[in-house]
Formats: structure tokens, C-alpha cells, sequence
């Protein structure tokens, strides 16, 4: 073989390899761009289901934000309410005092729409609503710390007129707000249901402003 006839052998074999390497990479820019549009779906994909799961836990987070504490917060607030406002009822025809009335009327309109607030907690807690639920509530004795009345009281309270009755339900009113007070201070620092500490909020300013008010009815009486 004569030397001209391997130089041109030689270069053949370097047209080969570089239209070999020029294939080589047009394949693996091929494949790359492929894998890099699949790879960019493939976040896309990742990305739109990340967001879908961070709403529904979100989502599920709202409606199962509560506790214990909560609960036990609205169990008993219930019928504590329901008996402020069977008092407060009692004012009417009973009471003497124009301040005390007037007092009866404001918490009517504010502890009626509480409680069916409360109770839309319960019912979306699926938790019972009933007082025959609640541990440690008793209408029949009172005085559990909570400052719910006895029967006997409220019996009482009944045959009252005039300013025998401002006076007692002064009293009663001023025992009753007190163990609301401690049962929403309870709310405030053990809750974790933002709306029910809000109340809770609520009942301890409102409470301890009428609290100050019926005792300087009282003192004037």
C-alpha cells in the first residue's frame, strides 16, 4: 500500500468519526431536550398538585381547627347563657330599676346570637350540643364555681318584684358574669379555635364592664 493511499484511508476514517460525533450529539441534544420538556411538565405536574394538597390541608385546617378546650368552652357557655337570658327574661314585669332593664334588654341581644354561634361550633365539630353532655354542669345545685344559679335561686328570683328584685338579680347577675369571665379566661389561654377565643375575648371586656355596672346599680339601691 503506498503512502498516499493510507493518508487518504486516514482521512476517510476522520470524516466517519466526526459525522459520528456530529450524530452522537444531535441524538443527545434530541434526548435532552426531550427529558428536559418531560422534566418541565413533570414540575409543572408536581407543582399544581403541591399547591391542590397545601388548599385542602389549609381548607381542612379551618374546619378542624379547634380542642379540648374549645369544646369544653361551648358545652358550657351554652346553657350559662341560656340561663342569663332566662333571668334577664325575668326583668320584664319584675323589675323596678330602669337601669337594670335596660342591662336585661343588652344581654338578651348579646348572648342569644352567641349561643346559636356556638352551637354551629358543636354541630360542625360533630360534637353534642346538649347539656345533658357536659360533665360538671347542674342546674339543680349551682354555685359550681361556674356561677350558674340553683333552681332554688331562680325559684326565688321569680317571686321577686320591685326593688327586691333589682337587688337580687344584681347579685345573681354579678356571680353568674364572674364564672362566664373565668370560663372564657380558661378559653383564651388553653383554645386554639381563633373564633372561639374571639368570643371568649368578647365575654370577658363585655362581662366585666356590666359586672362593674350592676355593682354600682347595687351600691345605690
Amino acid at each position: 500500500m503506498t503512502a498516499f493511499t493510507r493518508a487518504l484511508r486516514r482521512k476517510s476514517a476522520r470524516r466517519i468519526a466526526a459525522v459520528g460525533v456530529v450524530a452522537t450529539g444531535a441524538l443527545l441534544l434530541s434526548a435532552c431536550g426531550g427529558d428536559g420538556m418531560s422534566g418541565m411538565e413533570h414540575g409543572s405536574d408536581s407543582s399544581s398538585a403541591t399547591a391542590t394538597a397545601t388548599a385542602t390541608a389549609e381548607a381542612g385546617a379551618k374546619a378542624g381547627d379547634f380542642n379540648d378546650a374549645d369544646v369544653t368552652f361551648a358545652q358550657m357557655m351554652i346553657p350559662h347563657h341560656e340561663q342569663a337570658l332566662e333571668m334577664a327574661k325575668l326583668a320584664d314585669g319584675r323589675a323596678s330599676d330602669s337601669e337594670i332593664k335596660d342591662l336585661a334588654g343588652k344581654i338578651e341581644q348579646a348572648q342569644d346570637p352567641e349561643i346559636k354561634t356556638m352551637k354551629g361550633w358543636l354541630e360542625s365539630w360533630n360534637k353534642p350540643t346538649a347539656m345533658e353532655s357536659v360533665p360538671g354542669m347542674d342546674h339543680g345545685t349551682g354555685h359550681g364555681g361556674d356561677g350558674m344559679m340553683s333552681d332554688a335561686d331562680m325559684e326565688e328570683l321569680k317571686a321577686m318584684k320591685g326593688t327586691e328584685f333589682d337587688k337580687m338579680f344584681a347579685e345573681m347577675m354579678i356571680e353568674h358574669h364572674n364564672g362566664a369571665i373565668t370560663m372564657a379566661k380558661d378559653e383564651q389561654k388553653n383554645g386554639k379555635n381563633a373564633d372561639a377565643k374571639k368570643m371568649a375575648g368578647d365575654i370577658v371586656k363585655g362581662q366585666s364592664a356590666e359586672v362593674k355596672q350592676l355593682q354600682s346599680i347595687l351600691d345605690r339601691l
